[in-house]
């Protein structure tokens, strides 16, 4: 099977070996054989954040397909725990369905439940970071199953304890733990103005999720078959965050948020005001565009290569470079290739 098969960006060559997994005892152990005897293992989820080469992968590729939530209700909380597999918005769906806050803004992300506390997925507000209580893991160094509680997670800006580690870590289930109330907070100013509420104030969490789908189906940000702008792994590239010194020399239209460790900036500004348009391609004829609606997602139009998808993002990160100084950084996992 090729990668492209999997793939969001339907790019990526064959495997040698391909198995899924559908148990944890099944992908534990698939696991520790291919370590064992020194063979390459691509642990893929949903394959949503994943560009892979054109050569394929010269190894196991392991797919992620435990399936199963249970829940432990409290008396004014709920902990939910996902098996790695489960589809994120199955189970976003499923907490908005049963009045349960939290995860309402994380809608319409494509991928797997597994995945979500890797990269700590984020959106409108909302991150898995805020409710993640415990990740339960194969430690692949040791070969042991461990729980890792939130602050051993290491949670940051679209990071964790896994991507400083990537190759280190198989998540088996995530426990979350989110309000029995059907009331979320709405804390993006966007969300907020499409639910004509301010931001800070309460909605319906049935309705914050169909505001967030309407807001990124505008951006081409829902999977849809027959929209080819949805044909991408999402944004390519992470917000910068930078020091006080280089935000002041950023024009002050460029948005910016506060950040922990300095201060945010919009990617799709710096691109757009770098020169590049949605459906600005890199050379005139390549597959490989920017979306029509959002400048953050990078589309092969059908028989676009990893090399032609990596030259658009060469492109697109040198021109923001030699505009404002600040170099992008790919958002997307990369397998046999490189930025």
């Amino acid at each position: 099977m090729r990668l492209a098969d999997r793939t969001t960006l339907r790019v990526g060559g064959p495997a040698d070996h391909w198995v899924r997994c559908e148990t944890d005892e099944h992908l534990i152990g698939a696991v520790r054989s291919c370590d064992a005897a020194g063979i390459p293992a691509l642990i893929l989820g949903g394959g949503s954040n994943l560009l892979a080469s054109d050569g394929g992968f010269r190894g196991t590729v392991l797919e992620v397909a435990t399936r199963g939530m249970t829940a432990a209700e409290g008396d004014g909380d709920v902990a939910l725990t996902i098996r790695a597999g489960e589809p994120w918005d199955d189970v976003v769906e499923s907490a908005v369905l049963r009045g349960w806050s939290g995860i309402e803004a994380l809608s319409g992300i494509p991928g797997l439940a597994g995945a979500t506390p890797i990269q700590n997925v984020g959106a409108y507000g909302q991150d898995v970071g805020q409710v993640v209580s415990a990740v339960r893991i194969l430690d692949r160094r040791t070969g042991t199953v461990e729980r890792l509680d939130h602050l051993a997670c290491g949670f940051g800006y679209r990071s964790s304890a896994f991507t400083a580690e990537p190759f280190r870590w198989v998540v088996l289930d995530v426990t979350m733990q989110l309000r029995r109330s059907p009331l979320g907070v709405v804390r993006y100013a966007e969300l907020a103005q499409a639910l004509g509420v301010d931001v800070g104030s309460t909605a319906d969490v049935a309705d914050i999720r169909a505001a967030v789908l309407r807001l990124r189906g505008r951006k081409g940000m829902v999977l849809d078959p027959d929209d080819p702008d949805t044909r991408s792994a999402g944004s390519f590239f992470t917000n910068p965050i930078v020091s006080g010194e280089v935000a002041a020399s950023v024009p002050a239209e460029c948005p910016r948020y506060p950040s922990p460790n300095g201060t945010k900036l919009s990617a799709a500004w710096l691109i757009e005001q770098a020169g590049v348009g949605r459906g600005w391609r890199a050379r005139r004829g390549s597959p490989a565009r920017v979306s029509t609606k959002h400048t953050l997602a990078l589309i092969n139009e059908g028989h676009a290569s990893a090399d032609d998808i990596l030259e658009l993002a060469r492109a697109i990160r040198d021109l923001v470079e030699e505009r404002f100084g600040i170099t992008l950084r790919a958002e997307v996992r990369m397998v046999g290739c490189a930025l």
